[in-house]
């Protein structure tokens, strides 16, 4: 059987240029392998803050098979900040559920800029899209916000089930009849 695949989209025009290392991805796929006790293949990928870019990129990841693509920059309010352009251009619905309780997090974790993310999630064929802040520090504290969603929602997409790691994140299924 195939592991599932997560994609992780690093939107970044300085990291894509090569002039500082990308750490927002690895913080992203670091937490993921904390949070999931399902083993699970990794597409790692980095583009500029260019929408064309962004949204054939998370078409690709989408075409190839991802049920989770978490992308990592451009949700601020500065002219570069072009994710959730991007986003609109792939995605068929927004699941805005996701950005009010990462910006919700990072309100309580003490960043008053939270106000100004443009954080959202959405699906892409049948994967879902969740936009993460560049801050890597910040990456866990929205992280932690929606995990528990997530799995259920890949369920209700049609994705594979991916199981958490109770020790780690508590995972919300309905319960059976």
């Amino acid at each position: 059987m195939n592991q599932p695949r997560i994609g992780i989209l690093t939107i970044s025009d300085r990291a894509s240029q090569g002039v500082y290392a990308d750490e927002s991805g690895p913080a992203i796929e670091s937490a993921l392998r904390d949070y999931l006790a399902t083993e699970c293949a990794f597409d790692k990928r980095m583009v500029a803050d260019e929408v064309g870019l962004i949204a054939s990129s998370i078409r690709s990841l989408a075409d190839s098979g991802c049920c989770l693509i978490c992308t990592t920059g451009g949700t601020g309010p500065a002219p570069r900040d072009v994710t959730p352009e991007a986003i609109a251009q792939v995605c068929t619905k927004e699941l805005p559920g996701f950005g009010e309780q990462m910006r919700a997090a990072s309100l309580r974790a003490g960043v008053p800029t939270a106000i100004l993310s443009r954080q959202t999630a959405a699906i892409c064929g049948s994967s879902l899209v969740v936009t993460l802040p560049g801050k890597p520090t910040s990456i866990r504290v929205c992280l932690d916000a929606v995990f528990p969603a997530i799995p259920y929602c890949i369920d209700l997409i049609g994705g594979p089930r991916l199981e958490g790691n109770p020790a780690v994140v508590q995972v919300f299924r309905p319960k059976s009849k």
